[in-house]
């Protein structure tokens, strides 16, 4: 999902350009007393900073700023550990058939949303039919893509969710496939599949989510100020209430830094900026407290192929031979960022270990630009190019420029992710944090023909190939092979350019329990707790 802004942070921030999964997660415990001082009622409750949200409706968020709020509000049936291991939450098992194209999940028994009601196979069903819905869509709909009967309710063509492949049984929900999908159960673990209740994919009742509302997760909203989200325990959450009744979410601090609050004993949870992560290590008092995690994410370069002048393949190859991409982005972190071989984070199998950036040559750039019918960039208009706050842009802009002699106009939007999703520039920088371990998230689901987040329009039938491929077999090695072909009709067809992974830190007040990190982003506060 698009990474989205913290307060802390340039307009990239997401994972967009940040928090993407429920995820389970390993307390680290430091020992010793407390540093700075903490309030009285610290044991019962915690102040976390975030990003503010853009809805509390699962299907409706789109970014992981809203996705790590979300998360905690409506479970999914499948979740992953802090060792990114798939786990049952709403789900206790689910059973994949022998040919991959259907998979029955099979709910816990007594299952209750927080207002004690029941909460049963038809809510998950109501609840995953609401992402397809054609009038107002989920923005993440293409994680729905391969049930049977998904794109063409989705498009309009049909108009009875009964045709739809999801269906209640008792306690169990089936799912028919367009494809064999081994994989769909980790994708049901993205916060978009959290399970809401009848109020809302029922009723269509607008209001049903905010404060006072029935959720299926660890906390429901208890109230909403200018600076804060104060969120209470569930008690009738599936794994029993959560340890600490409740949860501060802070979106103001005043205009301090996060290290500032955090010091001051307003903050027991933040993110750290990466120019502040250099030195804490070597604060006495602050250092035990960061922590540290490989993000499985990725910053790259999108570009709008739909129309001149990138619509010609060979003013995207252009594009891609004129820059050292390694070397600017080398050059422009800030710190915390490594340098991208491939649109597929390093810690997710499936991706392979191949450099597929396209190849720096400033010569054979300007060949081809020159096929193109641009000479030297003459006949080109100006590049407009989204730089969404990125620091590379200006680097990538200044090579473009040197080497083609085309002109590049850098814009910073008021709202990037908005702007890119509905009238994309040229050219323009982005992120995305995993929805679920698996290449697709970061292959086919940005870039497959029609997909909602190819915001760029790109169609490639030999790619599109390599991802049914893919996701048709159940051997790692031929499923590995198939998104290698994706990758590589990626490099010779530059419809994007991977840019680089990051590194995240936080800093974490000690004896704060379950507050690790495992990469993908979000917390899972229900299963946080203050060492006794």
């Amino acid at each position: 999902m698009r990474r989205g802004a913290f307060p802390y942070s340039p307009a990239m921030r997401r994972r967009g350009p940040l928090v993407a999964l429920v995820v389970l997660a390993i307390g680290l415990l430091a020992g010793g007393l407390h540093p700075f001082p903490i309030r009285a009622a610290a044991r019962d409750d915690v102040r976390i900073l975030v990003g503010e949200p853009a809805t509390f409706d699962p299907a409706a968020q789109s970014d992981a700023t809203t996705a790590a709020i979300t998360a905690q509000l409506h479970e999914t049936l499948t979740t992953y550990d802090a060792a990114l291991q798939l786990q049952p939450a709403l789900a206790q098992s689910w059973d994949v058939a022998p040919d991959g194209q259907r998979v029955t999940f099979h709910l816990r028994e007594g299952l209750e949303f927080s207002d004690g009601t029941a909460l049963t196979a038809e809510d998950v069903v109501g609840s995953w039919l609401r992402l397809i819905n054609p009038a107002s869509p989920s923005p993440l709909a293409a994680l729905m893509i391969d049930v049977k009967g998904a794109r063409d309710f989705l498009t309009g063509r049909a108009t009875d969710p009964e045709a739809v492949g999801l269906h209640a049984e008792g306690l169990d929900v089936e799912v028919e496939l367009e494809r064999p999908g081994a994989d769909f159960p980790a994708i049901v673990s993205a916060p978009i599949f959290g399970v809401v209740s009848p109020a809302a994919w029922r009723d269509g009742n607008a209001s049903a989510f905010g404060p006072g509302q029935p959720v299926s997760g660890g906390y429901e909203v208890a109230s909403v100020s200018s600076g804060e989200i104060t969120l209470q325990a569930n008690q009738h959450y599936w794994a029993g209430p959560p340890s600490i009744p409740t949860v501060h979410l802070v979106f103001d601090i005043g205009g301090r830094s996060p290290v500032a609050a955090f010091e001051a004993g307003d903050l027991d949870y933040t993110g750290v900026q990466s120019f502040d992560a250099p030195w804490i290590p070597y604060d006495p008092n602050l250092g035990p407290q960061l922590r540290e995690a490989s993000s499985l994410d990725l910053a790259y370069l999108a570009i709008d192929t739909s129309r001149a002048p990138f619509n010609d393949v060979r003013v995207r190859q252009a594009l891609g031979a004129a820059v050292d991409w390694q070397r600017v982005v080398n050059l422009t972190s800030p710190g915390g960022q490594v340098a991208a071989k491939s649109m597929v984070p390093p810690g997710i199998p499936g991706g392979g270990d191949a450099n597929w950036l396209p190849a720096y040559d400033p010569d054979h750039a300007r060949e081809l630009l020159a096929e193109a019918g641009y000479p030297g960039g003459a006949g080109l208009r100006p590049i407009e190019f989204g730089t969404g706050g990125y620091p590379v842009a200006s680097a990538i802009a200044a090579d473009l420029e040197r080497e083609l002699g085309i002109q590049v106009d850098e814009v910073e939007y008021d709202d990037h992710l908005a702007r890119i999703s509905t009238a994309p520039p040229n050219i323009w920088i982005t992120g995305w944090i995993a929805d679920y371990v698996g290449p697709n998230d970061f292959l086919g689901v940005l870039l497959e023909t029609g997909s909602n987040d190819n915001n760029g329009q790109w169609s490639s039938a030999a790619f599109d190939k390599a991802i049914a491929d893919a996701l048709s077999t159940r051997e790692p090695g031929a499923a590995q092979a198939a998104y290698e072909r994706a990758l590589a009709e990626i490099q010779r067809e530059v419809p994007v350019v991977p840019l680089y992974h990051s590194t995240d830190w936080a800093l974490s007040r000690e004896g704060l329990l379950g507050a690790g990190d495992n990469g993908l982003e979000i917390l899972r506060m229900a299963g946080m707790a203050w060492a006794r």
